[in-house]
C-alpha cells in the first residue's frame, strides 16, 4: 500500500511538473558557440548585475568566457575575487563534453531568470563558464553520439588536441584547463556544478546526480552536503516534476543489482574541486530523453542550486573555510579508495523492466528495457568507500627546479613555494620505485602508471640553488600530497611527469665486466652466496650468462644510484634552509 501511494504521488508530481513545462520554450536545437557568446554579451549589456569576461584562450585559439552574476555586478576579476571572499560562490561549467549541451541552454535560461527584478539573491556570486570545451563545441555535427536523443546538432567530446577535458584536471595538459583553474583558484568556489548527459541503463528519471564522494570529502563540507544540500536538491526536483536518483552506475547488468556511488578522482572536475574542499556535483540527464526535457530538468536543478545557496550558502562557505584550516594541520592523507560492498542503503528507483531477446543482427541474446513495463521500487545504493592507501605527510617536499611542468601546475593551484638561495645538502626520505605497471595503450595522451610500489631510504641528498621547498602547512595540502606522492592514482608520477628516472642510462659490456665481477665475488662471500642461491632457485637464470653478470652489476658500486630514484624529496623534520622570502 505504501509503495502504491508513493507511485501515485510521483505521478501527480510529474503531471504538475509537465503542466509547468508546457508553457516553456521548446528546445530541439542548441546554438553554436558564436551565438552562445552573442547571447551572453546581450545579457551583459542588459543588466548591471551580470558581466562577461575573457579569461584566456582555448587550445584552438578561440576565447574562453566567464559570466559573473551578483548584485551590482563585478567591474573586473579583482573585484570578483574580493567579493568571492565575502560571499558564497556557486561555480557552473557547461559543455566540458560539447555533445552534452543541456547546461548551455539551461544556463542561458537561468541568467535570463535571475536578471529579472528581484530574482537574484542578495548575497551570492554565481560564476558560469557558458562553454568550457570551446574547441569541441566548434566541431559540430549530428552524428557523433549514436545513443543520444537530440539536439539536432552538437559539438564533439574531444578538444582540438583530442583530449577529454573531464580527464584533464589534475594533469592539466590543455591550455583551456589551465585558464579554468586560474579562475577556480581566484574565486575559491564553495559549490561547483558540472553539467553532463549520461549513458548507460534506461530508466524513467530524466535527471540523475553525482555528488562528491562523501567519504573522501572533508568531514565538515561532507556533513553539510549529505544532511542539507542533497536532501534539499532531491526535494526541490521532485516538487518541480523531476524526481531524481543518484547517477546510475550499475554493479551488475541492470539497476536492480544495485548502483555504486561514483568515485571521482582528481582527474575529473569534481575530484579536482574536492582537493580544495569544494563540494562538487555533476548533473547527468538521461541521453534518450527528449532534448527539451533534458534542458528544462537541468535548468530546474540549477535553480535548486541557487535556492540552496541562498538558504545555506553562508554555512557552506564557513564549513569550507574551516576545512581549509584543518587541512593545514592534517597529518594523514588517503591516496586511493575502495568500495565498501558490505554497506548500502535502499533508494527509490523508477526504472523499466530489463528483458532479453534474440538480436536480429547477431542472433545472440541481447538486453533491452521494456518501456511498456515501468516500475518504482527500492534498490540498493552502495555509497561508502574505505581508505585503501594512506600516507603521512612530510614536513616539506623538495621539488628540483628542472621539473618545470610540475612546478607550473603547483603554482597554478595556489601552492606556496620558496626557492633555495644556494646549493646545500639535506637529509631527506627518498623513494625508489620498486615496481609499477603501465597501460599498454595511451590514455588521454599518457601511458599511465598504476600499482606503484616504493622503497623508502633516508639519505643525504645534494640540492641546488633554485630548487623549490614546499612546506606542508597549507590549505592546499591535499592537492600537494595527492600529486607528489607517486603511489597516488592521479599523481604527477602516474601521469608520466617523472618518467626519465625509470630508464637506466649506464650499463656494462659483459666481456669487460667479467673480470670485475669475478673480483667482486672473490672479495664478497655474501654476494657469492646470493648468486649461488639464485642459480639454485631459478634454472633459467642459471643458464643465462648475461643475467648472472647483471645480478652482480645491480649490486655493485657501478650501478647508478639515481635509477628509479623519485626526484621529489620528503623532508621529515624542520631544518634551517637558505630560501628566498
Amino acid at each position: 500500500m505504501k509503495k502504491r501511494f508513493l507511485f501515485l504521488l510521483l505521478i501527480l508530481i510529474s503531471v504538475a511538473g509537465q503542466a509547468q513545462q508546457s508553457t516553456r520554450k521548446v528546445y530541439t536545437q542548441t546554438p553554436p558557440y558564436s551565438e552562445v557568446t552573442r547571447q551572453f554579451r546581450l545579457l551583459d549589456s542588459a543588466s548591471d548585475d551580470g558581466s562577461l569576461f575573457d579569461i584566456g584562450k582555448a587550445d584552438g585559439g578561440e576565447t574562453l568566457y566567464l559570466y559573473l552574476l551578483t548584485k551590482n555586478g563585478c567591474s573586473n576579476l579583482f573585484t570578483a575575487q574580493s567579493q568571492a571572499k565575502k560571499m558564497p560562490v556557486l561555480f557552473i561549467i557547461n559543455a566540458i563534453h560539447p555533445g552534452e549541451p543541456d547546461g548551455v541552454d539551461a544556463s542561458l535560461e537561468l541568467v535570463n531568470t535571475l536578471q529579472k527584478p528581484g530574482a537574484l539573491p542578495d548575497n551570492l556570486l554565481i560564476a558560469i563558464v557558458p562553454v568550457f570545451n570551446v574547441d569541441g563545441a566548434l566541431n559540430r555535427s549530428g552524428t557523433s553520439r549514436a545513443n543520444q536523443n537530440g539536439p539536432e546538432e552538437y559539438g564533439f567530446r574531444g578538444n582540438s588536441l583530442n583530449l577529454d577535458l573531464n580527464r584533464d584536471f589534475v594533469k592539466t595538459d590543455a591550455q583551456v584547463t589551465q585558464n579554468l583553474q586560474r579562475i577556480f583558484q581566484l574565486l575559491q568556489p564553495d559549490v561547483f556544478v558540472d553539467t553532463h548527459v549520461s549513458n548507460g541503463a534506461d530508466y524513467q528519471h530524466t535527471m540523475t546526480l553525482i555528488a562528491t564522494q562523501k567519504d573522501k570529502l572533508h568531514p565538515l563540507p561532507s556533513k553539510l552536503m549529505t544532511e542539507t544540500l542533497l536532501p534539499g536538491l532531491y526535494t526541490g526536483m521532485k516538487t518541480k516534476g523531476w524526481p531524481m536518483c543518484p547517477y546510475v552506475d550499475t554493479r551488475g547488468e541492470t539497476p536492480e543489482t544495485g548502483i555504486a556511488g561514483f568515485l571521482e578522482t582528481p582527474r575529473y572536475s569534481t575530484g579536482y574541486a574536492a582537493l580544495f574542499n569544494t563540494i562538487g556535483f555533476v548533473t547527468e540527464t538521461h541521453m534518450w530523453k527528449p532534448y527539451n526535457d533534458r534542458v528544462w530538468a537541468t535548468y530546474d536543478l540549477l535553480v535548486c542550486f541557487v535556492d540552496m545557496m541562498k538558504q545555506h550558502g553562508e554555512k557552506i562557505k564557513s564549513a569550507r573555510l574551516k576545512a581549509n584550516e584543518e587541512v593545514k594541520t592534517q597529518t594523514t592523507f588517503t591516496l586511493s579508495w575502495e568500495l565498501d560492498t558490505t554497506s548500502f542503503t535502499n533508494i527509490l528507483f523508477m526504472g523499466y523492466e530489463a528483458r532479453h531477446k534474440t538480436s536480429t543482427i547477431t542472433g545472440q541474446p541481447r538486453l533491452y528495457y521494456d518501456r511498456s513495463a515501468p516500475y518504482t521500487k527500492e534498490i540498493p545504493y552502495y555509497n561508502s568507500y574505505r581508505a585503501k592507501t594512506q600516507v603521512e605527510k612530510p614536513y616539506a617536499y623538495m621539488v628540483p627546479q628542472q621539473y618545470k611542468d610540475v612546478i607550473m601546475r603547483l603554482q597554478l593551484n595556489g601552492v606556496a613555494m620558496k626557492q633555495l638561495l644556494r646549493d646545500t645538502v639535506i637529509t631527506a626520505e627518498t623513494y625508489y620505485i620498486s615496481s609499477l605497471q603501465t597501460v599498454k595503450n595511451p590514455y588521454e595522451s599518457h601511458y599511465m602508471h598504476y600499482g606503484t610500489q616504493v622503497r623508502r631510504v633516508m639519505q643525504q641528498i645534494p640540492v641546488n640553488a633554485g630548487d623549490w621547498l614546499i612546506v606542508c602547512n597549507q590549505a592546499t595540502n591535499r592537492y600537494i600530497v595527492e600529486t607528489l606522492e607517486p603511489q597516488g592514482g592521479d599523481s604527477f608520477f602516474a601521469w608520466n611527469f617523472f618518467d626519465g628516472i625509470l630508464q637506466q642510462k649506464e650499463g656494462f659490456s659483459d666481456y669487460i665486466f667479467e673480470e670485475k665481477a669475478a673480483e667482486m665475488l672473490a672479495a664478497d662471500p655474501k654476494l657469492k652466496a646470493e648468486l649461488e642461491a639464485e642459480r639454485a632457485r631459478d634454472p633459467k637464470f642459471a643458464a643465462d650468462h648475461w643475467a648472472q653478470l647483471n645480478f652482480i652489476y645491480q649490486r655493485s658500486v657501478y650501478k647508478e644510484k639515481t635509477h628509479n630514484l623519485y626526484p621529489v624529496l620528503r623532508v621529515l623534520q624542520p631544518a634551517p634552509m637558505p630560501v628566498k622570502n
